[in-house]
């Protein structure tokens, strides 16, 4: 019976977005690169070998060169519940102008001193929301990280907010129909991140955390497996494989209307595993990890995050799981938005 209201009250809450677009399907070479191949090549053949090489050769594909540019903006002295803006370049350059510039919400936490008189370690977290957040999405938790002493740096993600081109009116570049583009508008996330953490760093931040919602927490835990400085993950919706997600989640039935044309989800599984969690599991050993899971979720279905999960306990990489007792949608609605509040504030707290 619980099942049931869930399901129907996370369908209801999805059909209230009445403005997806089904988008041609495209291989998006254009975004690849050819890879030595001649113009008469199967293009999912030069994909497939693009993205053997990407896993293969990870940490290069995520390398992320340093930037001195960062810029945080005053903005006459702002309400403290509001953050501040950090504005830095993007490491990957797409074709879209706005999208190059990262965009961040910055919520430092009180200095504190320890008992004996010496200053506390500072903990700073980078925070990445679900696909399709507004700008307000997550500026609660921020607020409530900084509030418990964990200062929170809350990115854009890339086609989000400022960094939206005017064509578009939701961010369906960073998943969609064009194969190639979604690996890297998500390896541009990644970079971002890595970018926004060496701030933190520089800002003197010695404890640095991430948390990911949905598909921020895909690709928070690609950002923890390429970035050393991370201590900490909090994965809020999880999932081992991307194309998974958008086969059968129901947020994402129109992305598959565009693929299921051209390419089967085995085929598309393997173009985007160098953006799947499943590829990095043996490289997150060295971070704390908090999987979160809803039961009643159709967007992430269970038993994708529970092959997550299990590919933990199958690898021996320690981790922490809560479940949360609703659905997808239904997470941002109270009373569930304050247990999921609780369980990642309370693991970052402990873990850095």
């Amino acid at each position: 019976m619980l099942s049931r209201f869930f399901h129907w009250w996370e369908r209801r809450l999805a059909a209230s977005t009445t403005d997806r677009v089904v988008r041609p399907f495209e291989w998006g070479l254009e975004w690849a690169g050819t890879n030595g191949h001649g113009p008469d090549t199967d293009p999912e053949q030069v994909l497939a070998e693009w993205a053997d090489l990407a896993v293969a050769n990870s940490e290069e594909f995520f390398a992320t060169p340093p930037t001195s540019d960062y810029t945080l903006l005053d903005g006459g002295a702002p309400a403290p519940e509001r953050g501040r803006t950090l504005v830095f370049p993007s490491a990957y350059a797409t074709p879209h102008a706005e999208n190059n510039s990262v965009y961040a919400r910055y919520f430092p936490a009180p200095h504190r001193r320890s008992r004996d008189g010496r200053p506390s370690p500072r903990r700073g977290v980078v925070v990445l929301p679900q696909w399709n957040a507004d700008p307000e999405g997550h500026v609660a938790l921020c607020g409530l990280l900084a509030r418990a002493g964990v200062s929170a740096l809350r990115l854009s993600l890339p086609y989000h907010d400022q960094r939206m081109p005017p064509e578009l009116h939701r961010a369906d570049f960073i998943v969609s129909s064009n194969v190639a583009r979604t690996v890297q508008v998500c390896r541009q996330a990644v970079m971002d991140a890595r970018r926004a953490i060496a701030w933190l760093a520089g800002q003197g931040y010695d404890r640095i955390g991430i948390l990911g919602t949905s598909l921020g927490s895909c690709l928070a835990m690609l950002t923890t497996a390429h970035e050393p400085l991370i201590r900490a993950q909090a994965l809020n919706h999880v999932s081992a494989y991307f194309a998974d997600v958008v086969w059968e989640g129901l947020s994402t039935e129109h992305v598959r209307a565009g693929l299921e044309s051209t390419i089967d989800l085995d085929r598309l599984r393997r173009l985007w595993l160098p953006i799947s969690p499943y590829s990095y599991v043996d490289r997150v050993r060295h971070a704390r990890t908090l999987l979160v899971y809803a039961r009643y979720d159709l967007t992430f279905p269970v038993h994708l995050s529970l092959r997550l999960i299990n590919e933990f306990r199958r690898r021996q990489v320690p981790f922490e799981l809560a479940v949360l007792p609703c659905g997808h949608y239904t997470t941002g609605i109270a009373p569930f938005k304050y247990l999921d509040g609780y369980a990642l504030i309370r693991f970052l707290r402990a873990n850095l």
